[in-house]
């Protein structure tokens, strides 16, 4: 089975909201909540590929310094395994808005659960809830 090395950042205001990003229609798992992040490319480094991921989806810059890992998701769906190291940020430039067609919604950590996540990352909810 094909792993897949996926990188997610939960992006925490000042009021400890954290950023969920809803998946748009024509994607898989569309309408699901997620923490943005992709794939990472090869030879690329996780940071280096979230760095870019979130410029790409919400036109922010986040330097690697201000990433700090939190906890990953090893999640095993019928076709691949998702190994997803979970990054926490709070400080970035610039205004997260949805550039790929995703809906955004900052949401305190006690009512993440009340968001469809997909299967990784709703283990991920439990460890943010109880960090801040």
């Amino acid at each position: 089975m094909k792993t897949v090395l996926v990188v997610a950042c939960a992006l925490v205001d000042v009021d400890d909201r954290v950023l969920l990003a809803q998946r748009p229609a024509g994607k898989s798992m569309a309408g699901l909540w997620e923490f943005p992040g992709g794939k990472v490319e090869p030879g690329e480094m996780p940071e280096t590929a979230l760095v870019r991921e979130l410029h790409e989806e919400l036109g922010i810059d986040v330097t690697k310094a201000c990433l700090a890992p939190l906890t990953f998701a090893s999640h095993v769906y019928d076709d691949f395994h998702l190994l997803m190291p979970l990054y926490i940020c709070r400080k970035w430039s610039g205004i997260a808005q949805p550039r790929e067609g995703q809906v955004l919604r900052w949401v305190r950590p006690a009512g993440m659960a009340d968001y469809p996540m997909p299967p990784a990352d709703v283990p991920l909810v439990a460890t943010l809830r109880d960090l801040l």
